[in-house]
């Protein structure tokens, strides 16, 4: 029995939601995510994570939808790698915290987003290694930021090995750097964005561009990050076992991610 679909897309984040702390897709969430997908019924992924990170994803789930990635500043048709919509970081924004990355606390440590891959000063830093190894990602080393150029960055972000180093880092950016937006994606993970790119603004440019009602959209996350797509979609759901914040800002809460967050919420807008 497919049901008969109550929503047009689902959009789900990734890791805490749709992806397990193992990296895997849960098989209740695939399952779920197809009988979705039998009904009519799109499936927008929506991750902090990079091309290269969310493609393995993308194809596990068999997707033909474009994909909303590094929380929002990039859309991306992951099938050919056609860019649809992007943002970077003003040059004026990116020159002053460049200097400002050079003088961070022990423990924490930038990777730079220009051109689709992350870079960095500190690649032999354990925090580091784990966060790419997590990702999937490789890290290119450079000399000095200003090898990147000053009109093409992403993203930037901050990886604490610590998460007592959260607060102290935001408060030294948001006091620094003009025209950015941050979120907390994990608990030891500072993103620092374009202005005014979010996964949330995202959406509402994408369901515009698609012709898809934002109150036919179902939007599912865990982490703060989420909060702002789970505020735009027409039913927000929260992961039963994710950030305070993010429960207190959605319309339903559901299982938690171990237990099948996506097939939860599938089987609720499945009538």
């Amino acid at each position: 029995m497919t049901g008969r679909r109550s929503v047009r897309w689902i959009v789900t984040d990734l890791d805490g939601t749709l992806v397990g702390r193992d990296l895997r897709i849960p098989k209740a969430n695939a399952a779920a995510l197809r009988r979705f997908a039998a009904a009519g019924g799109e499936v927008v992924v929506a991750t902090g994570r990079t091309e290269e990170s969310a493609l393995p994803y993308y194809r596990e789930l068999g997707l033909a939808t474009p994909a909303i990635l590094y929380n929002g500043a990039r859309v991306v048709d992951l099938s050919t790698g056609g860019l649809l919509h992007a943002r970077c970081l003003d040059a004026a924004s990116w020159a002053k915290l460049s200097l400002l990355l050079d003088e961070l606390p022990d423990g924490a440590h930038a990777v730079v987003f220009s051109d689709g891959r992350g870079h960095t000063r500190d690649d032999g830093a354990a925090a580091l290694r784990d966060y790419a190894r997590r990702d999937g990602i490789g890290l290119v080393p450079v000399a000095s930021w200003n090898d990147l150029p000053l009109d093409g960055i992403t993203k930037v972000m901050l990886v604490c090995a610590d998460p007592a180093l959260m607060d102290p880092a935001e408060r030294a950016v948001a006091a620094t750097v003009p025209g950015v937006t941050l979120v907390r994606s994990e608990s030891t993970y500072l993103e620092v964005l374009p202005e005014g790119a979010t996964k949330g603004t995202a959406l509402r440019e994408l369901a515009a561009a698609r012709g898809v009602p934002i109150a036919e959209v179902a939007a599912i996350g865990d982490n703060p990050n989420d909060i702002d797509m789970i505020r735009a979609a027409g039913l927000g759901a929260a992961v039963g076992d994710g950030h305070p914040d993010v429960l207190a800002a959605a319309d339903i809460v559901v299982a938690a991610c171990a237990d099948g967050a996506v097939a939860d919420l599938v089987g609720r807008v499945l009538a």
